[in-house]
């Protein structure tokens, strides 16, 4: 009886932790837009900047009443590319596409990519993810996103393209 009630007990605690520790824990949404101009050759890389985006961090970190000192990790969850004009367009066009991330002071780092783009791609894309702890680029006031492409075919018209990231923040338990 004794057995039962102390595993009945462990798994009652090992449960609220894992409750716990997930309310420590939020996803931040940021949005942004590039255009890849129309091309007069294959096979070029194209490098592209995106608008300046602004972090809000320590807003978004309030509104999960935590602060930025109790940030454990940010790493980018998931980015998505939605063509938005033309509307027909698709990324069969592209054959691989990296997005770096950069920020005042820091080093420039390779967030987001696909290799190999299929002739079948839609008008979607969802792109590979760095592992890597990105909480110092959030931490700043704005940060900035270079796109490098390249075709494997002639576009005649600019592609907007639409970026969706996720990022999962993971804040101390508790302050500790």
């Amino acid at each position: 009886m004794k057995w039962i009630t102390l595993v009945a007990l462990m798994t009652l605690l090992f449960t609220s932790c894992e409750k716990v520790e997930e309310l420590t824990q939020f996803d931040m949404d940021y949005n942004t837009s590039f255009t890849i101009p129309g091309t007069i050759g294959v096979d070029m890389p194209i490098d592209m900047q995106t608008p300046e985006i602004e972090t809000n961090s320590e807003q978004k970190f309030s509104g999960q009443d935590t602060k930025k000192d109790l940030i454990e990790e940010i790493v980018l969850k998931e980015m998505n590319l939605s063509i938005q004009s033309p509307s027909d367009g698709d990324f069969s066009f592209l054959n691989g596409l990296t997005i770096y991330i950069n920020a005042s002071g820091m080093e420039e780092t390779r967030l987001a990519w696909k290799d190999s783009i299929p002739d079948t791609a839609g008008s979607t894309l969802q792109l590979e993810t760095t592992p890597e702890d990105l909480k110092e680029y959030i931490f700043k006031d704005h940060f900035n996103l270079r796109v490098v492409s390249q075709t494997d075919e002639i576009i005649d018209q600019d592609h907007e393209v639409d970026v969706n990231s996720v990022f999962h923040v993971d804040a101390k338990i508790l302050g500790q």
